[in-house]
């Protein structure tokens, strides 16, 4: 199956995240959206790339890839890394980042040629709830893969 990138709407990309994302839901802001369509023109999977959610990755040369989803079609995922990785690249950023969950092989980004820099986030896995900014933890609670790309 041959797959396209097309650009995509925050409202369009948000939409199929809500129907297809395993465990994390709809982001409020993005710098860039993509999608991936068949050769019917169906689109097979979205990608939201974003500001960095730390504040230390938040330098105005570094975007993060802040949700990805597919409905499970080969080549789907490679495909949007890729595309997010030479999009962020041509717009003038120096490095793009995302996470995974322990879980995953990461396959999708070795193809795409980000490499793996290790595990990120608390020791304990505990999320960003804290007794003065209470938060409500949507993702698994576990320490997460940390991926990048730099040009």
């Amino acid at each position: 199956m041959r797959l396209t990138v097309v650009p995509c709407e925050l409202a369009e990309a948000n939409a199929f995240v809500a129907e297809h994302h395993r465990h994390l839901g709809r982001v409020p802001g993005h710098r860039f959206s993509l999608a991936v369509a068949d050769e019917a023109g169906a689109v097979r999977g979205v990608a939201i790339v974003g500001r960095p959610i730390g504040r230390r990755d938040d330098d105005g040369w570094t975007v993060q890839l802040v949700r990805s989803a597919t409905d499970g079609c080969p080549n789907a995922p490679s495909a949007l890394n890729a595309a997010c990785r030479r999009v962020a690249f041509a717009l003038g950023y120096r490095r793009i980042l995302s996470f995974s969950l322990q879980d995953e092989s990461g396959a999708s980004y070795r193809a795409s040629g980000w490499r793996l820099i290790g595990l990120a986030g608390k020791p304990d896995g505990a999320g960003w709830s804290c007794r003065t900014r209470p938060r409500v933890d949507v993702a698994p609670r576990q320490r997460k893969l940390r991926w990048e790309a730099a040009c």
